[in-house]
């Protein structure tokens, strides 16, 4: 059967630069294994697949909903997944009940993304998407094992850690606050085996640290990276909006690690040739994570 295709590159205005994600429309015929097959196909960080809200979702106001697939498992939400998903059911004529805002359907519950323009040079008058982060399902302190296993896993010595807290919003994230962005970009995964690793220690690390001067690529505040295990494996995402969103819950004013201003710019993906850069607001009690997106591939799959 052939279906409709989008690949969005997501957090970039320029196609190739960001995080891309594989989105399948009308999904709803497809079985759990066809769909692991063809998300381990397209050998993406995630594949998504768009589907007819459940009647509890239509009920609550989803537009539609998403089921998102690494090449190794299925999760409750993602972030640059979320925000590819909706430019793919936008583009292909998709018009959300609330002007303004599609509300998604996902494991995770619903989570709204938002539409607008951004009004500044780096946006460059381009519309830009941000979702409402999802409830942290852990947070808090890291125990000294899990810490001393995380830093190990990204070659970081636990002293050149300023803080650390869990930010999982599904995916398992283990959060390093680093002292600066030169840190962040040292970090590797060579010693994910070595000294202080344990095989059951955390799967899903982010690491952040400031730029002093504030003039990181874009006018970011910070850098950011996402290290994953996966099959035995350590790999890193380029760009990463769920990180990123807890990252903006811990550190934001207001946030337990309350050291970031309620707005900033983060960048991310330096170290893989990327550049990624991801939009951060606290309003009230919320976080908005948002970017500009891409289409790349626009078509059909015989799925």
């Amino acid at each position: 059967m052939s279906r409709r295709f989008t690949q969005v590159d997501v957090f970039t205005r320029e196609l190739t630069r960001g995080n891309a994600v594989a989105v399948v429309h009308d999904a709803d015929d497809l079985d759990d294994d066809a769909m692991r097959a063809f998300a381990r196909w397209t050998q993406l960080s995630e594949t998504t697949f768009l589907l007819a809200p459940t009647p509890e979702g239509a009920a609550a106001g989803a537009d539609y909903r998403v089921r998102i697939f690494t090449p190794g498992s299925e999760l409750p939400f993602a972030g640059h997944p979320t925000l590819g998903s909706a430019r793919a059911w936008l583009e292909a004529g998709g018009v959300p009940q609330r002007e303004g805002v599609v509300v998604q359907e996902c494991g995770a519950g619903l989570v709204a993304v938002r539409r607008s323009v951004a009004q500044d040079d780096d946006g460059d008058g381009d519309e830009v998407l941000a979702f409402e982060a999802p409830p942290l399902r852990r947070s808090g302190p890291v125990d000294p094992a899990d810490l001393a296993a995380a830093a190990a896993s990204v070659g970081v010595r636990t002293e050149d850690v300023v803080d650390a807290a869990w930010v999982d919003n599904g995916p398992g994230w283990v959060a390093l606050l680093l002292t600066d962005a030169a840190a962040v970009l040292a970090a590797s995964t060579s010693t994910a085996s070595g000294e202080g690793g344990r095989a059951d220690g955390p799967s899903a690390i982010g690491v952040i640290g400031p730029y002093r001067d504030g003039t990181g690529p874009g006018g970011a505040a910070v850098e950011v990276r996402a290290f994953f295990r996966e099959f035995g494996t350590w790999g890193e995402d380029s760009v990463t909006g769920s990180l990123n969103a807890g990252l903006g819950q811990w550190l934001t004013a207001g946030g337990a690690g309350a050291v970031l201003p309620a707005r900033y710019t983060a960048s991310q993906g330096a170290a893989l040739g990327r550049s990624g850069h991801v939009h951060v607001a606290r309003e009230g009690d919320g976080v908005w994570v948002g970017g500009a997106t891409v289409v790349g591939v626009s078509g059909s799959v015989a799925l």
